[in-house]
């Protein structure tokens, strides 16, 4: 699953957690996931509005300019 990245993801732990600190680490996984939550969620939204769009609307064509009847004939 790592692809052999191992190293490189304990370097990069090892840094936040001499950067935040343990009590900070929790807290920033629980924001960070919150914010994909919200970001799937966001998307998923906007997905379901495309699909439900996709239809055009029914629109009744309309007389611009005078008919054929209206025009006088000389």
């Amino acid at each position: 699953m790592l692809g052999g990245h191992l190293p490189e993801l304990l370097i990069v732990l090892t840094l936040a957690l001499v950067v935040f600190g343990p009590k900070r680490i929790p807290e920033i996984g629980a924001s960070l996931g919150k914010g994909i939550r919200d970001f799937r969620k966001g998307i998923s939204h906007l997905e379901d509005d495309t699909v439900s769009h996709d239809m055009p609307e029914v629109v009744e064509p309309r007389q611009i300019g005078p008919t054929i009847s209206e025009h006088k004939v000389s």
